[in-house]
């Protein structure tokens, strides 16, 4: 019973903290990826979080966007848009396909990879999504790409296809009921490249008061 209670009031806090626009930490499983991610919704973004992203985080600084809103914005996978023979996915070893689309940049920027750069195309790629007469139009006079910042497609029933932080996070979003647009970025340590582990993950969570919660926790509640 504590074990059960403990998980509702993790998910109580991320949940909580993601309607307030702060950033949250989900372990996906060890059976999967084993990584911990630091996300945050996309429209809440700014330098400074992309700041922390790169220095806390350490991995790919990512947009995911649900199907949905993927296909209003006319986002392929791009594993489906490539013909080189280095595009074989068979020996991937956590899932059937990478999540990866297009990588952009907003228009309004320089060189795109600053963190003022980044912010603004994150944070309008969180404003966007959640617009529904928002299309591809608008997007391409918004947006170009080749960008600095990669954006991932969700499977569309999420976590009921899924379990990736793709859809761990966007369905996260959709419990908080913020935009379909999560920012995020995989935890690395410093010491020796690698994912952190859980402990120093749940560790960094009690030291910056970040809410943690695992992606099966998610799952259970929100599947």
């Amino acid at each position: 019973m504590r074990g059960r209670s403990e998980a509702v009031g993790a998910l109580d806090r991320v949940v909580a903290a993601f309607r307030d626009g702060d950033p949250v930490l989900v372990h996906d499983a060890d059976d999967r990826e084993g990584e911990t991610d630091l996300l945050y919704p996309a429209s809440a973004v700014t330098p400074a979080a992309v700041g922390r992203l790169r220095n806390d985080g350490g991995g790919l600084v990512f947009v995911a966007l649900t199907d949905a809103v993927a296909e209003r914005f006319d986002l392929p996978f791009l594993h489906e848009e490539l013909d080189h023979p280095a595009n074989d996915h068979t020996d991937l070893g956590y899932d059937a396909h990478p999540s990866f689309s297009l990588t952009v940049n907003h228009r309004d920027g320089f060189t795109g990879v600053t963190d003022d750069d980044r912010a603004l195309t994150i944070r309008r790629l969180g404003e966007v999504s959640g617009d529904d007469d928002y299309g591809v139009d608008d997007f391409a006079a918004e947006f170009r790409t080749p960008g600095h910042v990669h954006l991932l497609r969700a499977a569309p029933g999420l976590l009921s296809e899924r379990r990736g932080h793709t859809e761990l996070g966007l369905a996260l979003a959709r419990e908080a009921g913020v935009a379909p647009a999560v920012a995020g970025c995989e935890m690395l340590d410093d010491d020796t490249g690698g994912a952190l582990s859980t402990a120093d993950a749940r560790t960094y969570a009690r030291r910056h008061d970040v809410p943690f919660v695992e992606g099966a926790a998610l799952v259970e509640a929100l599947a």
